[in-house]
């Protein structure tokens, strides 16, 4: 394992936004990257030609990360391409914003099985993998909603704050086997969404940050490959923001 050509890292989410930019970052430090998608075939495509300009290695697998089922048959494919997956980057996720007293059962249980119960889908089926190898690198991708809450967001934040208890809990229990567990927490990050915010909105939300500024998924995925580096050996149960400020103190 000590080289990047002999840890191979599979990110959730890797069609775009975020996951795209981890995949980029994790490929140019040398790592065969898996990735996985839910429906965006295009994007998923246009990511792994991206690697490939880099000269690097990639596959894409579709699958729905709230389906076990469908996360060991990802993982396999995976084995079968590149070897036991010792990167992990948990970054799927959805939204079905709403008021509470206006929130539908399944609205609030997809959000949570997708955001949280698919991390721990992933993470189940990667440990052993780590464990055998006596290395590996987790990092589950949070928001600042998760800390500070957002009105609409009961589900999206409660499956985001689940992400944090956790990674604590998988970082305690792995840390004998040098496998390292983190959580990175983005702030407002310039995405397809946003191009369709109001500028009046635009303002308010980077009114609200200190450093008075949406972030890029770049910013984020540079933090995620750090925390999946030899560099970051001795951090684990950290939870890192990204978010210019927004939610410091909390």
């Amino acid at each position: 394992m000590s080289t990047p050509q002999d840890r191979v890292a599979f990110v959730t989410g890797g069609s775009r936004g975020i996951g795209r930019e981890t995949v980029l970052a994790l490929a140019r430090a040398g790592h065969p990257v898996a990735f996985c998608y839910s429906a965006d075939v295009d994007g998923a495509t246009a990511t792994r030609q991206a690697v490939e300009y880099l000269g690097g290695k990639a596959i894409a697998v579709c699958a729905d990360v709230a389906d076990a089922g469908a996360v060991d048959a990802a993982f396999g494919e995976t084995e079968s391409a590149f070897g036991p997956v010792t990167l992990l980057v948990n970054n799927a996720g959805i939204t079905r914003d709403g008021l509470l007293v206006r929130m539908t059962d399944d609205n609030w249980g997809s959000v949570i099985d997708t955001n949280l119960t698919g991390a721990f889908h992933t993470i189940r089926r990667a440990t052993p993998g780590m464990m055998k190898a006596r290395f590996g690198r987790i990092v589950n991708v949070s928001s600042a909603s998760a800390h500070i809450g957002q009105a609409g967001q009961a589900n999206y934040a409660a499956a985001k704050a689940g992400l944090v208890g956790l990674t604590r809990s998988v970082a305690r229990e792995l840390a004998r086997r040098s496998i390292t567990c983190n959580v990175v927490a983005p702030g407002p990050i310039v995405t397809s969404m946003t191009d369709e915010l109001t500028d009046d909105w635009r303002t308010h939300v980077e009114s609200a940050v200190p450093l008075g500024r949406f972030g890029t998924a770049a910013e984020c995925a540079a933090v995620i490959a750090f925390l999946c580096s030899e560099a970051a050996a001795y951090v684990t149960g950290a939870v890192v923001p990204v978010d210019g400020g927004l939610a410091m103190g909390h």
